[in-house]
């Protein structure tokens, strides 16, 4: 249990506010800098015209470019041949999840000067990444993702030979995380919905992940405690907003610290493909799909895994999320799956058919979805047992 590695994290600002602090910060790597958005949500914000002064005062310097969906490859490589020729001393990625991916991606691409295709696992030649990359500097305005912490730059191409795959190097992980949780405060229920349920899945599966560990098992009860305090009323506009804020961003960030050492699961595994032939977005299938793939491993596991060590977490989870002690874990398990699926019906979270899927693509999905979150999730589902999971929110 205590046998444990940890991998490169980026210094993390975090607090109401913080995002004060990045002019000064980007000051310091030098005066030109790359700055990759998303469509609109930061630049429309009161933050944007601030940010910007602060900038022009310190004789910063820079170009930017929108990042409005999810990445795909061809994107990357076309902005990073547009700026080829420039001479940045930071990319600095403000937005959502696709925005950091996206400024990941290209930190790591302007300099070497080759295609993502090269470097992508599961797809192409797959050489082994050799840098440089440009320092970069991420700046959440979503609580989901958790890709401020993270190695790895997610990329898809949507379609029938669609994949989302990974640029993923220690070289990617950002040199500073500016986490400001008032810049949450332009997020549609729909976005604090689906984002939500990403980090909330995400602390789940790294909490029962095969490689978990005393770190990040603390990390992850840390998160939860969060999610679980904050995500509905947050969705509902309850409450003490800015402390609702607070804590989303706080689970985010710890759901992608934790993922980033010990790997995610069976509703990450689904996701890939997922994502890939139907236009789903990320934390709208992580959401849809925990509570049936919560129910299906535990239901695996007790079946043929009875002593497998994940069990005793899922009580230890349900205690959490209820905020209640349960004698027998049979009554956990199910008080457990109970509050997902409440919560997943009080978000509105879509079922898959509403996005395209039917029952004759399951054979296709379950093809393409042992990639690296299955490796570690904490049973090897067969294909029937993952065909059920995707049957129950169908």
């Amino acid at each position: 249990m205590f046998n444990f590695s940890i991998a490169r994290l980026p210094r993390i600002e975090f607090g109401a506010g913080v995002l004060k602090k990045l002019p000064d910060i980007i000051a310091s790597y030098g005066s030109r800098i790359l700055l990759v958005t998303g469509s609109r949500s930061f630049i429309d914000s009161s933050h944007w015209q601030p940010f910007i002064d602060q900038l022009q005062q310190r004789s910063i310097r820079w170009q930017q470019c929108m990042v409005a969906d999810e990445p795909s490859p061809v994107l990357i490589d076309d902005l990073v041949k547009i700026y080829a020729n420039d001479t940045f001393d930071a990319v600095v990625g403000i937005g959502g999840g696709s925005a950091l991916d996206a400024a990941k991606a290209i930190a790591g691409l302007l300099k070497v000067q080759r295609s993502v295709m090269d470097y992508l696992e599961g797809v192409g030649p797959e050489l082994p990444y050799e840098g440089p990359s440009i320092p970069f500097i991420a700046v959440p305005t979503t609580a989901g993702t958790g890709s401020e912490a993270t190695k790895n730059a997610v990329l898809s191409v949507q379609g029938e030979q669609g994949f989302k795959k990974s640029f993923r190097h220690d070289k990617l992980v950002a040199e500073y995380a500016i986490v400001d949780p008032d810049l949450l405060a332009s997020c549609p229920p729909s976005v604090i919905a689906a984002n939500g349920m990403d980090a909330l899945t995400q602390l789940l599966e790294s909490y029962v992940s095969l490689k978990s560990n005393a770190f990040t098992d603390a990390l992850a009860i840390s998160g939860l405690q969060a999610a679980r305090d904050a995500l509905i009323p947050l969705f509902r506009q309850e409450g003490e907003l800015e402390q609702h804020r607070e804590k989303m961003a706080y689970a985010a960030l710890l759901s992608g610290i934790t993922l980033a050492q010990v790997g995610l699961g069976s509703v990450h595994g689904l996701a890939s493909p997922l994502g890939a032939f139907y236009p789903i977005p990320h934390g709208a299938v992580c959401g849809t799909l925990v509570a049936s793939a919560t129910r299906i491993n535990i239901h695996s596991m007790l079946a043929r895994e009875p002593n497998n060590k994940a069990l005793a977490k899922y009580v230890q989870v349900a205690e959490i999320l209820c905020q209640k002690n349960f004698s027998k874990s049979a009554a956990a398990f199910t008080a457990l799956i109970d509050l997902l699926t409440a919560w997943i019906d009080e978000l509105a979270l879509p079922r898959l058919a509403h996005y395209g899927l039917q029952e004759t693509a399951f054979v296709k999905v379950i093809a393409n979805c042992r990639g690296s979150s299955m490796k570690t999730n904490p049973i090897v589902l067969n294909d029937e047992e993952i065909r059920q999971i995707l049957l129950e929110r169908l």
